[in-house]
């Protein structure tokens, strides 16, 4: 499920309050009084079999002697009576709970486990939908909800904020009531039985009343889910989390709290920054990025401009700007010129702008107009410290009336204890974002400036690669199969080495032998110097027991240090299989930078792809990244950046730079073969040589499972490469028809260029000049799992000529289509199969129903749609549109 009844919990006609309670101090005295005082409308009925009236209000004795169905029900009763109750409920009609009580398999608990399954059986066949257990509630301001035991209502506001833990729900509840913030929604979800994150994000993303979300998270449930709601959701409003956890002992102890597994906080770190959300490390961050985000302003940038009274205190603002790798702004010769007039000689003349300690309003107010206009700053950091010869109030208001009704990217610092008060009183009253220290100023504009750099990288348009690419599957999966025919799970590196040869991976060629004379034989073809190293089914880490031989210069060194070898491994490592030996030419690259390229199987997200520096220490340099796949040329390259071994790839003094593109594109490479390979689970390249003339593995594990699907699917759904075909018009005309791409945006933009405006209009209900890179970018960068776009292209031409979409809602139960054809190809019966083609695919991922607006006058889609069945009725707005509906 997704969101389907969530309504119920944040828009509920009736509530119900099973375990109510009117003894002073308990959860369910708590939970009435919230309910009773929240302001909501409807009809609130509690039920306790020993009470006569709750609140001086009539109270029932069980659940069968309600008047009224509930739409929500708060549930505050012992666990075991919790599974009969929900399926009382779900008799009446009630469509969702929040489950208060404990008990439900915190900690691996076996019979609390029990209890949870018999309670989602119980709500299944209602299609009921339960928060919690174990949660403090949920609060939903704007429908004068407070279903939770907290100990605060509060005020009604535009910032969501989801929890795991009940404890930081209430903290950041009295956080924010003492500093004015509002909530549109606060929600506790517990031990996430049934609604998690990412229902939650799927809610949110369209709710009228958020404008930014908050994130508590422990663990996440179901990955993929997470990912798709969580990019959804982050591409129409910022969405913040902070991970508990991060160390290893934090995440045993969120797996004692939660009862859910906790996957690496690498992986997490990754997985949050693919979806374009804002992670923060601490509740304090959690807190600053609540307040900054609660005033509604946004930056589209890096670039800080500073203004201050003080030189110090603006030393100290750019020292924090630059340990976050913030940008000062350049300040424009006009701006510069501009400030000279305003100010006294004295000033800076640079950025900071320090206006000398003596500044009234007057002079603040002509120089933050004066920063206003520079188009070189994204956003502007006003300080004041207090001073005998200055008001700092008359700065403040000064501040505020520059700004007037304008929402500009402006935050401010007015230092001090007393004499600020009054100022940041005044600041808050105008929701201008205002801190007690630069350091946290300059981190909340770290935080602004993070999330936009997040939406534009979650935006940016990808260069195509897929000619580039090569691959073999087929000899792949014929090394996999024989190794599992053998009973084993590792490859031998001759093996390994195979199937990066088949992914199009360089690696060093070799000559496998079974003795020390072949090795001798083998050594003098490939020339001297030369690699050796053991052979043997049952050793992954050859260097560990002595099975690896370096620079042999000789044919008798050769076959020394493989009889030496054999005694070696045979003391360390009796029980190994030896198969014999791998000869290879010693690489000599003086000057190449050692990488290591690798796969690993993650708890909750599935495979992942690791980056870093590599060598026979990588484990004590710990310089690493992790990304998750599919990867594209952008997101490769993000990986490559965030390790420190990148600034020595770029090049240093008479180093030459490595080739980053081939770096790039073999990470390219490595996403594709754990996209194709659902067997492979571990995999590393270790080292992988890389300098200017390109890169090269020189060594190579692999580890697979048995059997297909055992293996957690990955986190993001990969292209769909299996759909791609030909198909024919009904004119006879051949198109190739394959899924839309994130770098088909120009050929888009193109196709709607040499559309006629009626046509696009039909198409978009009004007129369009043009497709923007956002538009274009939302269009092209489709979630596969959720949404399909297909695009129709001449056999051999990359321009589309038609499009063919469909986005099913987040239950993927209903799935609205759209179609289009370009206006010089209209008429061939294209736009015909590109439906038979979207209608085809909703059948085969179990889409029961699609649907579409179309404008009354547009008879060719009106044709297209009675001959496939479709039903039309006027649509909900009455107006010139008609909704078409096919059940399937």
């Amino acid at each position: 499920m997704s969101i389907r009844n969530l309504d119920a919990l944040f828009s509920p006609a009736t509530i119900a309050l099973i375990g109510a309670s009117n003894r002073p101090g308990s959860v369910g005295a708590v939970l009435a009084r919230n309910l009773f005082d929240a302001g909501f409308a409807g009809p609130i009925l509690t039920v306790n079999p020993r009470e006569r009236a709750i609140r001086s209000t009539l109270n029932y004795h069980s659940v069968s002697e309600l008047p009224l169905a509930p739409d929500l029900a708060i549930i505050a009763t012992p666990p075991d009576t919790v599974p009969g109750l929900i399926k009382e409920l779900g008799e009446q009609g009630c469509r969702a709970a929040v489950v208060i009580t404990a008990g439900f398999g915190e900690g691996e608990r076996a019979d609390g486990k029990a209890l949870k399954q018999a309670m989602l059986e119980a709500a299944r066949p209602y299609l009921m939908r339960i928060v919690g257990p174990n949660c403090l509630g949920i609060l939903a301001p704007h429908r004068g909800i407070n279903a939770s035991f907290a100990h605060i209502t509060p005020k009604k506001g535009d910032v969501a904020f989801v929890t795991q833990s009940g404890a930081v729900a209430t903290a950041i509840l009295d956080w924010a009531s003492a500093r004015g913030i509002g909530f549109s929604h606060v929600v506790s979800l517990g031990s996430m039985s049934d609604v998690d994150f990412g229902d939650m994000l799927d809610y949110l993303a369209l709710d009228p009343h958020t404008r930014s979300i908050l994130l508590y998270v422990e663990a996440v449930t179901e990955a993929r889910k997470f990912l798709s709601a969580a990019r959804m959701a982050s591409r129409n409003k910022p969405v913040v989390v902070v991970k508990a956890g991060r160390s290893d002992a934090g995440a045993k102890a969120a797996l004692s709290h939660t009862g859910a597994l906790a996957g690496s906080d690498i992986v997490y770190d990754a997985a949050f920054r693919r979806a374009g959300m804002l992670r923060v490390h601490t509740l304090d961050e959690l807190f600053q990025a609540a307040g900054t985000l609660a005033t509604g302003i946004r930056v589209k940038g890096d670039r800080l401009a500073i203004l201050t009274n003080g030189g110090g205190i603006g030393v100290l603002a750019v020292d924090e700007l630059a340990d976050m790798d913030g940008c000062l702004a350049e300040l424009s010769e006009t701006t510069l010129a501009r400030l000279d007039t305003l100010l006294p000689k004295a000033w800076s003349h640079a950025n900071p702008v320090d206006i000398l300690g003596d500044a009234p309003g007057q002079r603040y107010a002509g120089a933050l107009e004066a920063l206003l206009d520079e188009r070189n700053a994204d956003a502007i950091f006003v300080m004041n410290c207090p001073a005998a010869v200055a008001d700092s109030l008359d700065a403040a208001q000064a501040v505020v009336e520059t700004l007037g009704s304008r929402r500009s990217p402006v935050l401010t610092c007015w230092l001090g204890e007393g004499a600020p008060a009054e100022a940041r009183r005044l600041f808050a009253a105008k929701r201008i974002p205002s801190y007690e220290t630069p350091e946290q100023a300059i981190r909340a504009f770290w935080h602004l400036s993070s999330y936009w750099r997040n939406q534009q990288t979650l935006m940016e348009t990808p260069p195509a690669v897929s000619d580039a690419i090569t691959t073999d599957q087929t000899r792949a999966n014929a090394i996999i199969d024989s190794v599992i025919e053998d009973g084993r799970s590792v490859l031998t590196e001759p093996e390994a080495t195979g199937i990066l040869v088949a992914y199009g991976i360089p690696t060093v060629p070799a000559i496998t032998v079974r003795t020390p004379e072949e090795a001798r034989e083998a050594s003098t073809k490939l020339g001297f110097p030369v690699v050796l190293k053991i052979l043997s089914r049952d050793i992954s880490h050859k260097s560990d027991v002595g099975g690896v031989q370096l620079n042999l210069a000789s044919p008798n060194a050769v076959v020394q240090a493989a009889e030496d070898m054999l005694a070696t491994v045979r003391r360390v490592a009796p029980g190994a299989r030896i198969d014999g030996f791998n000869v290879q030419p010693m690489i000599r690259r003086s000057g190449a930078h050692e990488l290591i390229l690798g796969v690993a199987e993650d708890s909750v997200f599935g495979p992942v792809i690791l980056f870093g520096q590599g060598g026979t220490a990588v484990e004590v340099i710990g310089d690493r990244v992790v990304g998750l796949p599919p990867l594209n040329p952008l997101l490769a390259r993000d990986m490559i950046h965030a390790t420190r071994v990148s600034r020595l790839l770029h090049g240093y003094r008479d180093r030459p730079a490595a080739d980053i593109e081939a770096i790039t594109l073999t990470l390219i490479k490595l996403s594709q073969l754990i996209s194709d390979l659902d067997r492979v689970v571990e995999l590393d390249i270790n080292p992988l040589l890389a300098d200017a003339s390109g890169l090269i593995a020189l060594d190579a594990r692999i580890v697979v499972e048995s059997e297909r699907g055992q293996r957690r699917p990955l986190a993001i759904r990969p292209y769909p490469q299996h759909l791609e075909q030909n198909i024919e018009a009904r004119n006879g005309q051949r198109y190739c028809l394959r899924p839309i791409r994130p770098e088909d945006e120009g050929a888009l933009v193109d196709m709607f260029r040499h559309s006629s405006p009626a046509d696009v209009r039909l198409r978009f209900f009004g007129a369009i000049r043009g497709l923007d890179h956002a538009f274009a970018a939302r269009l092209t960068q489709i979630d596969y799992d959720r949404e399909m776009a297909f695009v129709a292209m001449p056999p051999g031409k990359q321009d589309i000529v038609g499009v063919v979409r469909l986005s099913a809602d987040p239950d993927k139960e209903r799935a609205e289509f759209a179609i289009m054809v370009r206006s010089d190809m209209k008429g061939a019966g294209l736009g015909y199969r590109l439906m038979q083609q979207i209608l085809d695919y909703a059948r085969d991922t179990g889409i029961r129903q699609v649907f579409a607006d179309v404008l009354r006058e547009n008879h060719a889609m009106r044709q297209i749609t009675e001959e496939f069945g479709f039903m039309a009725q006027p649509s909900d707005d009455g107006g010139d549109t008609l909704t078409v509906t096919l059940s399937l």
